[in-house]
């Protein structure tokens, strides 16, 4: 169902939560997690206080939100970029492009994962972890499945399992997209997905 057959109520009430979490966004990604409160996150997002625990138990449910949220936004981004076509090798250029594209249209809240999570407390932690995890490895079968299908219409040679080289053009897609996050003018991130892909599809080796 979209927000728009929602009754107004109800759509009203997720424009709020989504207000306080931009606002929280914006904070954290500006001073940090620790050192926003939920006053301040209510004031940005121009609520009473008491509106914003309507919505989240406290700052570390709304961070969980925030990261849980952007981890929903990806996995769907990728999995229709590799539905949205019938050939196997332009589902793959599609994933490398729209990775890249959706990682640049969110590179505040990916930042502040970053700088965050890996510090943060168990309170924020718990079951965080496992739900991306479950997320991560959910694509990459996917993915694996798509190389499946090039192998077996000859589309790709098996040069290993399917499911290592979804890891491998993964592993190698985020290299480039970490080297953009610390150095964009330096390292952009390309435009043409082959410039990622011929390190694989066409190899280092020449015979």
């Amino acid at each position: 169902m979209g927000n728009q057959e929602l009754p107004r109520r109800e759509r009203e009430r997720l424009r709020h939560r989504q207000e306080i979490l931009d606002a929280a966004l914006a904070l954290f990604s500006e001073k940090g997690f620790h050192n926003v409160s939920m006053h301040e996150i209510a004031r940005k997002a121009e609520f009473a206080v008491g509106t914003v625990y309507k919505f989240f138990e406290n700052k570390e449910d709304l961070y969980k939100a925030l990261v849980l949220e952007q981890a929903e936004k990806f996995h769907r981004a990728l999995t229709e970029a590799i539905e949205g076509s019938v050939d196997e090798i332009e589902k793959i250029r599609n994933y490398v492009r729209v990775k890249g594209e959706v990682f640049a249209a969110n590179v505040s809240m990916i930042r502040l994962y970053f700088a965050e999570t890996r510090g943060a407390s168990f309170n924020i932690k718990a079951g965080l972890d496992s739900h991306i995890r479950k997320r991560y490895e959910k694509f990459l079968r996917r993915l694996a499945s798509v190389f499946e299908s090039g192998i077996r219409k000859r589309r790709f040679k098996r040069i290993a399992d399917p499911y290592h080289l979804a890891v491998a053009i993964d592993s190698l897609v985020n290299a480039f997209l970490f080297l953009w996050l610390e150095a964009p003018d330096r390292h952009p991130y390309p435009d043409d997905p082959d410039v990622i892909l011929n390190i694989l599809f066409k190899g280092l080796v020449d015979t």
